[in-house]
């Protein structure tokens, strides 16, 4: 089965639980599931997203600081995204996003793409002004119909979600095609998404792939996966196993968490790949640090029995008991129960060494 990424700024993908002897099913969240933008956006810091790009091209001059600045002060535009985009992230100057709107709007009201792109960005999100998606759909506008493709992206986000114009795939899939067509990844993976998903434009899983495979061979993570998903399950290429582990593989080394559980399942069963749990539990590892619950109660059953690890019940009981907080809420049930069936074989020092674990790993690893 798969499921519809949440379109934000840049994809985010979510993955479903499933049991260890088994391969984890990449799929996305439906829309009964809470991955509206918002949600993504309060997950942008855990690795699940990334706010709408800001952009500025480089400076065709001296780009120190104070460079942009004398260029900045007789109103060269280019100069004024720059400096916007140095107050937008700190960059050699204190962060200030009121600051960078201001010089954003400057370089906007002068038709300059990279500035209104930015300046929709900011109002998107909220920074630097108070949060106005039409507003920042009016930005986006004027940058993407003068062929600023990430502006065309992010017109192509707001149309897909219904945030700031009303929802309409149809458009949508025309703002991402026109970002796509100039080799802009993350618009790529999208338009696939909407052929994947027959959103906007008749379901054509040939067609998804063939977008997905332009964003891959970029080195776009999530569509390394999906395309990997493709090949396993023979949609849109023919069936092809030992290709699908390539594409998960350079999913998992840009630290993708679900391509990570994946290869650590192949690992651990021995599926097209060499059975080799010591390889299993490297994988596995990965995504539990990236709070992936699947990931948890696959690398706690590793220890529970020793496999590619040496037997641990204190480090088992940990690792359940992380699983049971990040899993979905249908999972979190069924994993304390495990988390407790271990607890049992524990004494009480070993209980309370289980228990500080998980604390110091929750401490290490701040929930956003």
């Amino acid at each position: 089965m798969r499921r519809r990424l949440a379109l934000a700024g840049m994809a985010a993908l979510l993955v479903g639980g499933a049991a260890c002897a088994e391969t984890p099913e990449p799929e996305t969240p439906d829309a009964t599931q809470d991955d509206s933008i918002e949600a993504v956006r309060a997950r942008e810091n855990a690795g699940d997203a990334e706010m709408p790009d800001t952009q500025t091209p480089e400076p065709a001059q001296d780009g120190s600081i104070e460079a942009v600045r004398t260029r900045e002060n007789t109103g060269d535009a280019e100069a004024q995204v720059t400096l916007g985009l140095m107050y937008a992230t700190g960059e050699g100057v204190p962060q200030d996003a009121v600051e960078a709107v201001a010089l954003f709007r400057q370089a906007a009201e002068q038709g300059y793409a990279a500035a209104q792109s930015n300046l929709g960005v900011m109002y998107e999100t909220g920074e630097g002004v108070p949060q106005d998606a039409v507003e920042a759909v009016a930005w986006y506008r004027q940058a993407a119909e003068q062929g600023y493709a990430q502006a065309q992206h992010n017109l192509g986000v707001m149309y897909a979600n219904g945030e700031g114009v009303p929802q309409d795939a149809v458009e949508a899939v025309e703002w991402f095609r026109q970002a796509a067509e100039q080799e802009y990844a993350v618009a790529q993976y999208n338009l696939a998404l909407m052929y994947d998903d027959g959103e906007g434009a008749p379901q054509d899983v040939v067609e998804a792939v063939a977008w997905y495979r332009q964003a891959a061979e970029q080195g776009h993570p999530l569509a390394q996966f999906n395309l990997g998903v493709s090949y396993a399950n023979g949609e849109g290429v023919p069936q092809d196993a030992v290709e699908a582990v390539a594409w998960y593989r350079q999913a998992a080394e840009q630290g993708h968490a679900a391509a990570q559980v994946t290869l650590g399942v192949m690992y651990n069963t021995g599926q097209v790949v060499p059975q080799d749990a010591v390889e299993a539990v490297a994988w596995y590892r990965q995504a539990a640090e990236q709070g992936h619950a699947v990931a948890q109660i696959n690398l706690g059953v590793l220890y529970a029995i020793g496999e590619g690890v040496p037997q641990d019940d204190v480090e088992a009981y940990k690792w359940f008991s992380l699983a049971a907080t990040y899993a979905d809420a249908s999972q979190r049930e069924g994993l304390a129960e495990r988390r407790d069936l271990a607890a049992e074989r524990l004494t009480p020092e070993q209980l309370d060494e289980g228990q500080k674990r998980a604390r110091e790993w929750f401490a290490a690893h701040p929930r956003e």
